[in-house]
C-alpha cells in the first residue's frame, strides 16, 4: 500500500543536553521548513512527513529516510530543504551529496550508536541515577517560572519596543528592572527558544512575537497571566493534603480584577475554540432560549446565537464578570439576542422557560451536594422536553483518566473547598435524581466531554 507518492521519516529525537541528537542539530526548524516548502509547492497531498525517534546516525543529523526510494539523508540543513523538495519530490532525482550510499557503513554506525546508548543506560541504572523523565517532571517548574516572570514583567513587549537596540541594559531601562537580573532572565528565555540573541542584542522568536507581545493580533498575555494565580494556589498543595482545608480561600466574587480579568481571558480563549464543536454536538436547531449558567465571557452563547438566527441566549454570572461578557457580546454584534444577567449559580433561581441549559466548566468548581442542587434548579428552569448540556472533564470510574482531568482535580483541590473532576457515574446519578431522562455521555476531542439529558 502506498497512499502517498513519498513518505519522509524525519528524526526529531530529544536527548539530554550535550548528547548528539537530531533535535540538538536544528531538526525542528528543518522539519518546519520542509512542511512550509511542501505547502508552497502544493505537495502536501503527495508527500507524507512522519516525525520519528532516533534513526541511529545521531552525530550526523538531522536525518531523514524517504520511502519508497529507501533514500537516507543526513546532515540536512535549512538551505538544503528547497533543493530536496524540488529535485527529489518534484523531479524524482534524490540529492546525491546528502545521501548515505554505503549500506554496510550505515548499519555499522547505527549498531555502534545503539551499543553506546545501551551501555550508557546500563551504567546509569546500576549507579541509581534518577531517570531523565523523572528529573524533568520534578524540575518542570523552572521553565514555567522563567516564562511567567517574563510575562508578568512584560519583557517580550519591551524587547519588541527596543527594536534593534534590545540589549539587556536597554530592556532593563525600559522595564525599570535590575540590569544584571534582567540579563540572566533574558538569557534563560533564549535557552528556552522564546528569544534569540546575537551580538548582545535580543529579539523575540516567532512564538513569543505572536502570543506574548502587547498589541499583537494573538496577544495572549492576559489569558496566560491566569497561571500566575495558579502558581500561588498550587504552592499550597502539600498543606491542603495534610489539613484538608483550602489555604486562604476567597469566593469568586471577591477575588478582584487582578484575578478575574486573566481568569476570564483564559476561559474565553478556550471557550471560543471549543464553542463551535459544542454547538455542533448539542445542536442549535429548534432551540429558542438558552441559559448559559456561569457563562463567563459569553463565548458559548455567542456561538449558539451565531448558529441559529432566531435563538435568544442569556449569560448568568457574577457582577464582576458580566461586564466582560457584555463587551464580547457587543463586539460580536449580538447584544439584541445575547443578554447578560447578574446572578449566583450556587443559590439563585435560574428562571424558567428555557429550551437548553448549558453548564460549561461549572460542575468541577462545586461539591457533589452543590451540583445536585444546581441540577435540580436547572431542571426547574427548563420547559418540558428541554435539555441540559454539561461540558466538563468526565472521568473514568478510577478517577485517573483522562490525564488532564486528573491533573485538573488537583487544581480544584487547591483552589476550591469541594470541587473536583467527577466521574460519569456521578453525573448520571445527579441528573437522574434531578428528574432528567435519556442521560448520555458524548465524548469530544480534547480534555472535556459532554453529558446530555432531557427534562423528564
Amino acid at each position: 500500500m502506498q497512499p502517498f507518492r513519498y513518505h519522509v521519516l524525519a528524526c526529531d529525537q530529544h536527548k539530554p543536553e550535550g548528547v548528539p541528537c537530531c533535535n540538538g542539530r536544528n531538526a525542528a526548524a528543518v522539519l518546519d521548513a520542509l512542511r512550509k516548502e511542501l505547502g508552497a509547492r502544493g505537495l502536501l497531498d503527495e508527500v507524507q512527513v512522519t516525525v520519528t525517534g532516533s534513526i541511529g546516525l545521531c552525530e550526523r543529523g538531522p536525518n531523514w529516510v524517504v520511502y519508497p526510494d529507501g533514500v537516507w539523508y543526513s546532515g540536512v540543513t535549512l538551505a538544503d530543504v528547497p533543493e530536496i523538495v524540488h529535485d527529489h519530490f518534484q523531479r524524482g532525482r534524490p540529492v546525491e551529496r546528502l545521501m548515505n550510499h554505503d549500506v554496510a557503513a550505515v548499519k555499522r554506525e547505527i549498531t555502534e550508536q545503539r551499543g553506546k546508548m545501551m551501555a550508557a543506560f546500563r551504567a546509569r541504572d546500576e549507579a541509581g541515577v534518577v531517570p531523565d523523565e523523572l528529573t524533568d517532571m520534578i524540575r518542570g517548574f523552572q521553565a514555567s517560572r522563567v516564562v511567567l516572570s517574563a510575562i508578568e514583567l512584560d519583557m517580550f513587549s519591551a524587547v519588541a519596543e527596543n527594536g534593534d537596540n534590545a540589549t539587556a541594559a536597554a530592556t532593563a531601562a525600559r522595564l525599570g528592572t535590575d540590569p544584571r537580573s534582567t540579563e540572566v532572565l533574558l538569557n534563560a528565555l533564549v535557552a528556552l527558544s522564546l528569544l534569540t540573541k546575537r551580538d548582545g542584542k535580543y529579539a523575540n522568536a516567532p512564538l513569543a512575537r505572536r502570543y506574548l507581545v502587547r498589541g499583537e493580533r494573538d496577544d495572549a498575555r492576559d489569558a496566560l497571566k491566569h497561571s500566575l494565580s495558579l502558581w500561588n494556589t498550587w504552592s499550597t498543595l502539600s498543606e491542603r493534603v495534610k489539613t484538608g482545608h483550602v489555604a486562604a480561600f476567597r469566593d469568586m466574587g471577591n477575588r478582584g480584577e487582578s484575578w478575574t480579568v486573566p481568569f476570564i481571558a483564559a476561559m474565553h480563549r478556550n471557550a471560543a475554540m471549543r464553542a463551535p464543536l459544542v454547538v455542533r454536538t448539542v445542536g442549535a436547531a429548534g432551540v429558542g432560549r438558552v441559559l448559559d449558567v456561569g457563562g463567563g465571557s459569553g463565548a458559548f452563547s455567542i456561538a449558539f446565537a451565531q448558529a441559529n438566527p432566531t435563538l435568544q441566549a442569556e449569560v448568568l454570572d457574577l457582577a464582576t464578570v458580566t461586564p466582560i461578557a457584555a463587551k464580547h457580546v457587543a463586539e460580536a454584534g449580538l447584544s439584541d439576542r445575547v443578554h447578560v444577567r447578574v446572578g449566583d449559580l450556587r443559590k439563585d433561581a435560574l428562571g424558567e422557560g428555557y429550551d437548553l441549559v448549558l453548564l460549561s466548566a461549572i460542575c468541577h468548581m462545586l461539591g457533589p451536594d452543590e451540583n445536585q442542587d444546581l441540577l435540580r434548579r436547572a431542571h426547574a428552569a427548563l420547559s418540558p422536553g428541554g435539555r441540559i448540556a454539561i461540558q466538563d472533564h468526565v472521568m473514568n470510574e478510577e478517577g485517573t483518566l483522562p490525564r488532564a482531568g486528573a491533573m485538573f482535580a488537583v487544581n480544584m483541590l487547591v483552589g476550591t473547598p469541594d470541587g473536583c473532576s467527577f466521574r460519569e457515574s456521578q453525573y448520571q446519578a445527579w441528573l437522574v435524581a434531578a428528574g432528567f431522562r435519556d442521560v448520555r455521555h458524548v465524548p469530544l476531542p480534547g480534555p472535556n466531554d459532554i453529558m446530555l439529558a432531557t427534562k423528564g
